[in-house]
Order: C-alpha cells, then structure tokens, then sequence
C-alpha cells in the first residue's frame, strides 16, 4: 500500500514477476476493499494470491518512532510479521524506508553479530554488475561496522551472483593506505587479517564502482546515499543530452532512426528499474525495499532479487563468517607518511 502510484502498480509488478516464477505464491498485505477489485484483474496473480486485510498504512512522511507506535495494524508491519511467523519467505515493500527498517529490526530482530543493519543494492557497471552497501542506513559507521558490511556484502554477492571468493574494495577518496579516516584504515586493517572467502582490494575511490573494479563496494550510509542519488542524476543528465543530440536537428534524426537497435540497448541497460530493490543486511529475515516511485517492471525486478535471496543460504553465511572474525581493539599499524613503503603492494589480499 506504501507505492507513490498506489497498490495498482504493485499488484501489476507481482503480476510480472509471477510470470517468470509460476511457483511463487503471494500474501498480499493491505485494504480488502482497495485490494480485491485491483486483484480481479489479474486472474492468473489472483490463483496464487491471498488477500490479508491491514486496515492501516503508513505514510511516506511518517517517522520510524511514529510508525512503530501507531503501526501495528499497518499493512507494513502484516508483511514483515508474516515473515517473523514463517508465513512468508520474504517481504517487499515499496513504503516508507524508515518505517520498514524499524519494523524489521523489532519484529525480527538481528543476526548475532551483527550490530548494525545496512542497505545492499545490485549496481550495473562496465563488467557486469556489483553490490554495493550501506546505501542509507547508517549516517556513519564504525570500523567494527564497516567489516559488518563487508561480510554481509561478501555473503549476498556469494548468493546472488554465485561467486566463490567475490573481491572486496573499502570506498575511500584515494587507493594509498594513508589516505582516508581512521575507521576506515582500521576497518581495512581487520580485513586483510581475515579468513574470509573474500579477495580483499583494498581502497576503490568513486569512480571504480562503475567500473566495476571489485564485486563488493563498502561504505557508510551517508557517503553510499549520496553515491547513488549522484549516479542516478548522471544517468539523467545523460540521457537528457543524448536526447537532445539526436532531436535538435535533421540529421540527428536520421542518425537516431539508424542507431535505433542500439539506443533500445542503451536504454535497457541504463533503466534503474532493472536493478530496483535495495535489500536490509543484517536482520534476521529477508526484506527488501522497493524504490516507491517504482512501476510494475521495477517492483517485478525488487522480487526478483526477494525470490534469489529465499533461495539461497545468505543469513546463515553471514552468521558464520561474522563469527570467524576476531577484532580487536586495537588501532591500524601506522602508515608511512609520505606513501607507501617501496615495493609494498597498495592493496594486500587476504
């Protein structure tokens, strides 16, 4: 019920997506009478579906405190507390981030070791794609948190894009080992010394993450968010020129009609709704977290990423790993003032 184009265009993505997994069934959280006239119109979803009735919603400008109090009759809190129940294998909501956060993290609870929750989302890049956290969850981050998400991002990369020893990069403002603030280095620090099935790169700066330098992007909350927002703005602003270019004249024209095959292709890998849905890290239980602005081809793509999480064993990988990790109290090795030692590789892999 959360969707900024309401439930008509979640009901149409879980539509899509039943088409491509016909063995999927749906518990459908929200108002019956909003529900049931929208769902008539999707014979096959509804053979599938079951309409829970949640009288309440919760609202986009709603605060997490607010919505834990007031929410329980909420169509958000149904869906998480049907995972929580064992009645769903996931929820997805397109609703109030904050609110479904709050949610998550009461109703089920953490994964021991973790101690912070993060947001994982899949980002396209030159060699393919990446996953790439925290993405709005935490404002800052510790070292011990940084490697939180390190071996929650190691995990779901494991899962999602069935890689053995996926490679690891810290987001730092350079690759030398003294630049960046001490949680970083410090986080940097513990993971060279790990055992995780990871290849740890080291430092990746910003414009690595399109490159696809390494599998798995690590960083705060704050510096992930506004990562995102500025990639999706580029994405933007050059499609806005690029459609310019070839509208502005007659020969732009043309050349558009004959590159018709490719500018199709360019547009379907730069569509952000192919990659929609940012998965919460951390918590006990899947959950993930549609853009709310979303269509019916996005919320489709965000249970697409939901069914390949049920599937796997990503909560008890990251249980396991976490658990294999001993840190300590203690500061990084100071670092040579002037750059690294000669002959000394930049970035140590475990």
């Amino acid at each position: 019920m959360g969707s900024d184009a309401g439930p008509a265009a979640i009901l149409a993505g879980a539509a899509v997506a039943r088409r491509r997994h016909p063995k999927i069934r749906f518990l459908l959280h929200g108002d019956e009478a909003a529900l049931t006239p929208l769902l008539a119109k999707h014979k096959t979803l509804a053979d599938c579906s079951e309409i829970c009735h949640a009288p309440d919603v919760v609202r986009m400008d709603e605060k997490p405190s607010q919505a834990l109090r007031r929410g329980r009759n909420s169509s958000m809190w149904h869906a998480i507390d049907s995972v929580a129940k064992g009645e769903a294998a996931v929820a997805v909501s397109a609703g109030n981030t904050g609110a479904l956060m709050a949610f998550s993290m009461f109703r089920l609870g953490m994964i021991d070791g973790i101690s912070r929750p993060a947001i994982a989302a899949i980002w396209p890049t030159m060699r393919g794609q990446s996953v790439v956290l925290d993405l709005g969850a935490n404002a800052g981050s510790d070292a011990e948190q940084l490697v939180d998400f390190a071996v929650m991002g190691e995990a779901f990369a494991r899962a999602i894009f069935g890689l053995d020893r996926p490679t690891v990069g810290l987001l730092n403002i350079g690759e030398e080992e003294v630049k960046g603030v001490e949680s970083v280095k410090k986080a940097a620090h513990i993971l060279r010394q790990s055992k995780l099935p990871i290849e740890f790169h080291g430092f990746v700066e910003g414009d690595d993450i399109g490159a696809g330098v390494v599998d798995v992007v690590v960083t705060d909350g704050f510096t992930g968010n506004v990562a995102l927002k500025t990639a999706e703005g580029t994405a933007k602003l050059v499609a806005h020129f690029l459609r310019q270019a070839l509208t502005n004249s007659l020969f732009g024209r043309i050349g558009a009609l004959l590159a018709s095959g490719a500018l199709r292709a360019l547009r379907a890998k730069m569509d952000p709704r192919s990659s929609n849905g940012g998965v919460f890290l951390g918590v006990n239980g899947v959950v993930v977290k549609s853009h709310g602005g979303t269509d019916a081809h996005g919320f489709a793509s965000a249970i697409d990423i939901a069914i390949d999480m049920a599937r796997s064993d990503m909560l008890a990988r990251i249980s396991a790993d976490r658990a294999a990790i001993a840190i300590k109290d203690e500061p990084a090795p100071a670092q040579n003032p002037t750059g690294p030692t000669p002959g000394q590789p930049e970035a140590a892999v475990s």
